[in-house]
């Protein structure tokens, strides 16, 4: 009899548990699924929108990097770290609207911040950017 206090307390958490993990796997697969219809959709945006090219001017640069820990199978207790870095570019154009666009790492290193010329782009894809020479 002195064990019937927590048993009631046992049973609340064996039924409460399997709700409150439910409920996360839930959220976790719609935050993939949202994301997913999400990517989808800016990818089919992209795809209709025209390809343009304007005169524009690099206002700034940045970075984002993402660190990743992952645990592969069979070695137990070593983790293998890794990260990735994705490379963004501003550019201005003559109406004076600015643009944010994904670049590889490539075009990120050759693109200096005051660089003017030719910017190609489709909906959110970067196409491309045609240096002009300074005199």
């Amino acid at each position: 009899m002195g064990f019937a206090p927590y048993s009631s307390g046992f049973d609340a958490m064996f039924t409460i548990m399997p709700v409150i993990i439910g409920l996360g796997f839930l959220l976790v697969a719609g935050i993939v699924i949202f994301r997913m219809i999400q990517g989808g959709m800016e990818w089919s945006n992209n795809n209709n929108s025209p390809v343009l090219t304007v005169d524009a001017k690099v206002v700034t640069k940045r970075t984002a990097v993402s660190r990743h820990s992952h645990m592969p199978h069979g070695n137990e207790g070593m983790h293998h770290h890794s990260s990735s870095t994705t490379y963004f570019v501003t550019f201005e154009v003559e109406s004076g609207d600015r643009l944010e666009l994904k670049v590889k790492d490539k075009e990120y290193g050759l693109l200096a911040e005051g660089d003017t010329g030719k910017l190609t782009f489709q909906g959110t894809r970067y196409k491309g950017f045609d240096r002009q020479k300074s005199e």
